[in-house]
């Protein structure tokens, strides 16, 4: 089974990267991009018989700093 965790800043919270992101691409001419927004994909390769239950237990604990980000979870 697999899991693939999508990790993003909250909204209100800085985004320095994307910010630097924004920039670039409009001194790279391509000036239709009000925001850009950065964040991370995880995937995981699982043991049979994990759950999203435990997908979200590695969330809480180790994947996503919960106090400043938000993360999703796709299971396959």
């Amino acid at each position: 089974m697999k899991a693939r965790v999508h990790v993003m800043l909250k909204n209100g919270v800085l985004d320095p990267q994307g910010a630097a992101v924004r920039h670039a691409l409009g001194a790279m001419g391509f000036d239709g991009v009000n925001g850009v927004r950065q964040g991370k994909v995880i995937e995981l390769d699982l043991a049979d018989g994990a759950s999203e239950a435990d997908v979200t237990a590695m969330c809480e604990k180790l994947l996503a700093n919960t106090v400043i980000e938000s993360y999703t979870i796709e299971m396959s």
